[in-house]
């Protein structure tokens, strides 16, 4: 049984039969719009992202399996929260913020590549690069999120595996996220302000 492998990134749900996928698969015989579809509907969930696609072809009766890769957990963060960078001060700055649901659904697409052996560990893995990219969880500094899961709260979300928000919630995250920026950029300008105000005070004097 001869097998060959054809390995290629591509947009979430959005496959086609161009390059480079059709070009590589059209000589081994395969239905190219079969494999096109599956791979769109194993992807649909990392539209606007870049995934990592393997199709396994056997030559001699033309089936094949198709394995998907996912995104790094930063980038699903950021699909998640709508931004398109974390913060570049994460201790100071905050870009955005999650609810537990959708940390729950990160950790769920990455299960496979996450070190944790449960839900509940994967789920802190995946607030600790929040941490990193300073967004929120839950109103919360990450760190201080992953100490209310050790204490017992978000038990009923993850062992109910809740990956699903209300446009009301969805509609709330979105106006924090405004809230935050406008944060930052006043905490930015004061900070400005203040360097100018001392660079003004310390105008025709002696250095040290």
């Amino acid at each position: 049984m001869a097998k060959q492998m054809v390995e290629a990134l591509v947009e979430g749900g959005k496959a086609t039969a161009a390059p480079p996928l059709g070009p590589a698969l059209g000589p081994l015989g395969v239905n190219i719009g079969q494999v096109v579809s599956e791979i769109n509907k194993k992807t649909e969930d990392f539209k606007g992202m870049q995934v990592p696609v393997k199709v396994v072809v056997n030559t001699d009766d033309k089936s094949f399996s198709i394995t998907i890769g996912t995104p790094p957990a930063s980038a699903l963060i950021k699909k998640e929260a709508n931004i398109e960078k974390g913060s570049g001060s994460p201790l100071m700055d905050k870009v955005a913020d999650l609810r537990i649901e959708q940390i729950i659904k990160i950790a769920k697409m990455k299960q496979d590549a996450l070190m944790g052996r449960d839900l509940f560990a994967r789920v802190k893995e995946v607030i600790g690069t929040c941490d990193s990219m300073g967004i929120l969880v839950e109103g919360k500094q990450a760190r201080e999120t992953i100490a209310d899961i050790n204490k017992g709260m978000h038990a009923e979300e993850i062992k109910a595996e809740k990956t699903e928000l209300s446009a009301e919630e969805l509609k709330a995250l979105e106006e924090e996220k405004k809230r935050l920026e406008e944060e930052t950029k006043k905490r930015r300008e004061e900070f400005l302000a203040k360097g100018k105000t001392i660079l003004a005070e310390m105008a025709g004097k002696a250095k040290g």
